[in-house]
């Protein structure tokens, strides 16, 4: 398995840049059912580059794989995760992950993996990727949500469309002011990055 923002050059790392396994996931999916043995795996592009093997036992799942640092041998490694459940409110239950990581103990969803362990996000300090986003960022990805919704190719360079069917003209004038203003900030910030004036 490769390690956490492989190829990766400077700032912290973000979620989404990694690889994680998510307890909401195998619940759905009916697979945290004691005794039970599957495979998990991470696509790319439609083909698999990483994957373990996940055995649920009572009150945990193991999980079983193969790592190696830095180009050495490979490792067998069996890493066992701990569960827990919270009742809902309006009944049954919520199936959490222990973070296993040294003096955490959290109760989450997600854990994510770096070189051979699986951790939550607080203990590699990783961020979601809007919290790593400049203002122009923001504003550029507010931007192609409106343009999402008014069936427009995203993208702030790309050329605007036209209303669409059935959108009362009031709603489809406040978005295209809104992504004006939007599309305005986000230019705006791109050309003070690279030092434009205007």
């Amino acid at each position: 398995m490769g390690g956490l923002g492989s190829g990766r050059t400077g700032g912290a790392a973000c979620t989404d840049e990694c690889r994680s396994i998510d307890v909401r996931c195998l619940r759905r999916e009916g697979l945290l059912t004691v005794g039970r043995w599957f495979p998990w795996q991470w696509t790319r592009n439609g083909e698999a580059i990483a994957s373990i093997n996940v055995t649920v036992e009572a009150g945990r799942v193991l999980l079983r794989y193969r790592y190696r640092q830095n180009g050495g041998d490979w490792k067998s490694l069996d890493y066992p995760v701990y569960l827990t459940t919270t009742p809902c409110t309006y009944g049954g239950e919520r199936t959490w992950f222990i973070c296993p990581a040294r003096r955490c103990g959290r109760r989450v969803a997600i854990l994510y993996v770096y070189d051979s362990i699986f951790a939550c996000r607080h203990c590699y300090r990783l961020a979601y990727r809007c919290q790593r986003e400049t203002a122009s960022d923001k504003a550029a990805r507010r931007a192609d949500t409106i343009r999402r919704r008014l069936g427009w190719d995203v993208g702030i360079l790309n050329p605007e469309g036209d209303k669409p069917k059935g959108m009362h003209w009031r709603t489809f004038e406040r978005l295209k002011v809104e992504h004006d203003e939007l599309a305005g900030q986000s230019l705006a910030g791109i050309m003070a990055r690279f030092g434009i004036r205007v």
